[in-house]
């Protein structure tokens, strides 16, 4: 499962029905671009040392994924299928989904906009 930004946000706080969802497999994805935004939301936090602190154990427990070149593939054929059936969905998102689409994983998150791209599955909670 990949973990999506609000996703991290949520486990964080202790959500009940999202602990449930996870705990369906032992361990998680992490995109670097989730990483990437979750220290950007960070840096404005009150609590970011603490944060900061459940991120790094959930990095070193979490199988991180980087971008490579079969990702670049993925995601410009899912922006290009989006693009024609008029759905476009935020940029970090189509790499996110890319990464989803190049693993066969699922995407653990509540945007709907990833209902939209064609092979990949969103998981809420």
């Amino acid at each position: 499962m990949i973990l999506d930004t609000n996703a991290i946000s949520n486990l964080f706080t202790g959500d009940p029905l999202l602990s449930a969802v996870l705990a369906e497999e032992g361990r998680h994805h992490l995109p670097v671009i989730v990483i990437g935004e979750y220290r950007y939301g960070l840096a404005r936090s009150r609590h970011r040392d603490r944060l900061e602190q459940m991120l790094e154990l959930l990095i070193h427990q979490s199988i991180v994924l980087s971008i490579d070149v079969t990702t670049a593939i993925h995601y410009a054929n899912i922006r290009e299928i989006l693009r024609q059936i008029g759905r476009p969905i935020p940029e970090n998102d189509l790499w996110v989904a890319a990464l989803a689409a190049q693993y066969g994983l699922p995407v653990i998150s509540r945007d709907a906009h990833f209902d939209a791209v064609p092979g990949v599955e969103r998981l809420s909670w």
